[in-house]
């Protein structure tokens, strides 16, 4: 009974709970060796003035990657405690899923076959590693390249292999992808037309990976999916189908990117920084206007954002109902906090409007009652 508690079947070969401690040993040094390649590679890096970003942890992706292999050869051998003779290749032909031969094109599926995907898939985060440390090198001294064309490059990279990587695994296990698509022509027509919203969204993705009219990390302008209301955002990340994007509130959302691409948006951080803002005041009628006029310009000018070398513009736009309709115009960069200048400058306006007795009206009804009405209420109130 304790032997068999302690021996159990791993593939083609016996192990006991000494092959197990011999793996966990092994899986503990490479995580010391692990930890000193980070310190190692940390220090290293900092000596040589290697300063590129994201170089490190590619550099230290890929020493770990040859470091779990190196384990693995290593823990493989603990099975001759148990085996007098082992063999790689005996091991990874062994059948996990055997192949009913009543069955035609049968399923099966071997250590080889496991080996073989995780090595397209390890292979192909090396080569896309490798592609971010050549994209860094290559445009580190490009004034037009930054982190949101980086990050356009990457992902399509990373789309383009992976596709052939899952390609490829697909057909390791024995999946024929072409009689599968034949077969599936009809199903795929009747699928097309129920995911025709998430394809448009695919589509803008790569429009906006493409185009790069708006990157990881620009501020826009965007219609708010939850509000009438038009929505600042910082742009976060821009996958496939989807866009991730942080509000001023700190909210991060998750909108579909063809709402990016059939929608108006306003990127600010596309081209000039510099935009003319408006800030709308009314003052009631018979108020001295070149007074308003002055103090306007006043409190524009007073704010430490507003560009001095540019004209600070006061227009009376309208005869409004109840006041005087004023426009106060100036030039600032757009930033993230445009919305706070903003708001100083009203509180200013407020402070020299009420220093300097000028009233900002609020609406006011007056109410006429006919004179037969008031006799006939007058004459209730007695009853």
């Amino acid at each position: 009974m304790i032997t068999l508690f302690l021996n159990f079947k791993v593939g083609p070969y016996e192990a006991s709970i000494w092959v197990l401690a011999v793996w966990l040993i092994v899986l503990l040094v490479a995580t010391i060796f692990h930890r000193l390649i980070q310190r190692y590679l940390k220090k290293h890096l900092s000596i040589s003035n290697l300063r590129i970003k994201g170089t490190k942890i590619t550099t230290l992706r890929i020493l770990n990657q040859l470091l779990y292999i190196f384990s693995f050869l290593t823990a493989f051998q603990a099975f001759r405690i148990e085996n007098e003779q082992i063999s790689i290749a005996e091991f990874l032909n062994y059948d996990i899923f055997s192949p009913n031969p009543d069955i035609e094109n049968s399923f099966s599926l071997s250590f080889m076959d496991i080996l073989i995907i995780i090595i397209v898939f390890t292979a192909s985060r090396f080569i896309i590693n490798i592609f971010k440390i050549y994209i860094a090198r290559r445009f580190k001294d490009n004034p037009d390249f930054d982190e949101g064309t980086k990050f356009v490059y990457v992902q399509l990279a990373k789309y383009v292999i992976y596709t052939f990587a899952i390609v490829i695994s697909l057909q390791t296990i024995g999946f024929n992808l072409s009689v599968l698509l034949a077969g599936s022509a009809a199903l795929l027509v009747g699928f097309g037309f129920g995911v025709q919203d998430m394809f448009r969204d695919m589509m803008a993705g790569i429009l906006l990976l493409f185009e790069g009219t708006i990157k990881v990390g620009d501020i826009i302008r965007v219609n708010n999916p939850n509000s009438s209301e038009p929505m600042v955002a910082r742009v976060l990340k821009i996958n496939v189908r989807t866009t991730k994007i942080e509000s001023r509130d700190g909210n991060t959302l998750i909108i579909p990117n063809s709402m990016l691409t059939q929608n108006e948006v306003e990127n600010w951080s596309f081209g000039s920084d510099l935009t003319r803002f408006h800030i709308n005041v009314g003052v009631a009628y018979g108020s001295d206007t070149e007074l308003v006029k002055k103090l306007l310009k006043q409190a524009a000018l007073s704010h430490p954002e507003v560009k001095k070398t540019h004209p600070v513009l006061v227009r009376m736009i309208d005869f409004g109902d109840d006041a005087l309709e004023m426009q106060l115009s100036f030039w600032a960069d757009q930033t993230w906090q445009v919305e706070l200048h903003k708001s100083d400058i009203r509180f200013e306006i407020d402070r020299l409007f009420r220093q300097h007795g000028v009233n900002i009206p609020f609406p006011q009804r007056t109410l006429h009652i006919p004179q037969d009405v008031q006799t006939i209420v007058k004459k209730q109130e007695k009853e």
